[in-house]
């Protein structure tokens, strides 16, 4: 499907899970990366940032308004359910403890980084790194040096999906995925809203509860925009 001029993967969590058991058995290069509303108004009249996508492997949609666009867009053949990061990373960890892939992790604090070492797949952890004031070539080195099956990019969209492109020659890791803000959730220290809200498609509004100075820009004006341009979208593709 295509948001944008995005291409997105109609798929599951399952499908991904499929594709990257697939990927580490036969040893081959798998990026995955994904997109959310807010993904898309970033990079909605940017071609060179549009352009970055089309290098990914899968491009998984993430939240309930790319589900909704692809429903208003697509009807039917539309997404059959919400995807979201929130939830595939607890499967994803589950699987990773199942088949002992060896996990590095680059982006988000130190603090955060630590904080792995306490779940349940620290027991796989091969190596983290902070996703603020790094040397290029040290991380490469060091990602490169832990043997990782799986590394996972939390620097935040588009500069991650940048980074991987401009990098991913030069690592021997087979499956590289974005996380954004995703490691807080492998870390167990992102707080998640009732499930009620989730189920509902609000839990976007408890995040801007939780913290409001980093998200009313990305919610209360990001929102009400991605809808005008969706809308716009449909319209320009159907004369």
């Amino acid at each position: 499907m295509k948001i944008f001029e995005i291409e997105i993967n109609k798929i599951n969590y399952s499908a991904i899970l499929e594709k990257i058991v697939e990927s580490i058995k036969n040893k081959k290069r798998l990026l995955i990366t994904y997109v959310t509303a807010d993904c898309l108004n970033k990079v909605y009249s940017n071609k060179i940032l549009k352009n970055y996508y089309s290098k990914f492997n899968i491009v998984h949609p993430d939240g309930v308004g790319v589900y909704w666009a692809t429903k208003f867009l697509y009807g039917k053949d539309g997404l059959k359910e919400r995807i979201t990061g929130s939830d595939f990373y607890p499967v994803l960890a589950n699987e990773i403890c199942k088949n002992k892939w060896k996990v590095f992790f680059f982006g988000d604090t130190e603090k955060t980084n630590e904080k792995l070492k306490t779940t349940k797949i620290t027991n796989c952890l091969v190596g983290s790194s902070s996703g603020y004031n790094f040397n290029n070539e040290k991380i490469i080195q060091k990602i490169n040096e832990s043997n990782a099956d799986i590394l996972f990019v939390g620097l935040g969209a588009p500069k991650q999906e940048k980074w991987i492109l401009q990098n991913y020659s030069n690592l021997n890791t087979t499956v590289i995925i974005t996380v954004g803000e995703g490691i807080k959730i492998f870390a167990k220290i992102r707080k998640r809203g009732p499930k009620i809200f989730r189920l509902i498609g609000l839990e976007w509004f408890i995040r801007l509860l939780y913290n409001p100075k980093k998200f009313w820009k990305r919610y209360l004006i990001g929102i009400p925009v991605f809808i005008y341009r969706v809308i716009l979208f449909k319209i320009k593709n159907e004369n």
